[in-house]
């Protein structure tokens, strides 16, 4: 069974800093692209980050760039998600997904993690 699985979320102040993991099982991930995605109530998905499958490209949401830095290990099978600075407009569920490019379709989708941004 092919899943991906997040941790690393939850509360954190203004101007801290988390880092999301995304641990892959029953597949290789090395073969994909990672997304990163979020949604908060209300509002529509974003995708946030995405990471090559070799790690040499990345690309950000102007809302992050500059904030976040998505990388991997492929030697672990798990993607990571290094946020800094962090805003309350941040607090969303955040996913991560293994897709064909970064450009190309989505294959598999984690059941993400809560990150939460208040004083």
């Amino acid at each position: 069974q092919s899943q991906l699985v997040e941790s690393g979320g939850g509360l954190v102040q203004p101007g801290g800093s988390l880092r999301l993991s995304c641990a892959a099982s029953g597949f290789t991930l090395d073969e994909y692209a990672i997304g990163w995605f979020r949604q908060a109530p209300g509002k529509e998905r974003e995708r946030v980050s995405c990471i090559s499958s070799s790690g040499s490209s990345t690309s950000y949401a102007v809302s992050v760039k500059g904030r976040f830095t998505a990388s991997r290990d492929n030697a672990k099978n798990t993607g990571y998600l290094q946020m800094n600075s962090l805003k309350p407009e941040d607090t969303a569920e955040y996913h991560c997904a293994a897709l064909m490019t970064c450009s190309g379709y989505l294959r598999i989708w984690g059941q993400g993690t809560l990150v939460t941004v208040s004083p």
